[in-house]
């Protein structure tokens, strides 16, 4: 008895860590930039940006992603979203995003921002929402 109330609030103590550490920072900002650094340019085209640049929901860079649809023949939008998704995004940010690209995001359930500046001015302005 005691050994299986033992294992009882084993389970309930690790989902309960399990669910915290997810409810704390679910978002994760992929930002179109020009370069691989947080001061970089945000791109003026999301789906054809030379990198993604993620950062966590504290404004953190976590991850450098050279886009790997950036000379798509076609479809660069829906991929890229692909792509991301596939990462645990949530935010886009770039310069513009072509309507196309939009429709796949909005599908994924994503949110988009429109920003002009640099990576990490546009992840400030996006946690302030």
């Amino acid at each position: 008895m005691k050994k299986s109330i033992g294992i009882f609030l084993a389970l309930v103590l690790m989902v309960f860590f399990t669910f915290t550490a997810f409810a704390a920072d679910p978002a994760k900002i992929a930002v179109a930039a020009e370069g691989n650094t947080p001061s970089a340019q945000v791109s003026a085209v999301a789906a054809r940006c030379p990198y993604f640049l993620l950062f966590d929901g504290q404004g953190t860079l976590v991850e450098v992603l050279a886009n790997p649809h950036r000379d798509a023949s076609g479809g660069a939008g829906s991929k890229a979203v692909q792509f991301l998704a596939g990462k645990g995004v949530t935010d886009v940010i770039a310069g513009a995003f072509g309507p196309k690209m939009v429709g796949a995001l909005q599908a994924e359930g994503m949110r988009y921002l429109e920003f002009k500046g640099s990576a990490a001015d546009a992840v400030k302005q996006a946690l302030k929402k």
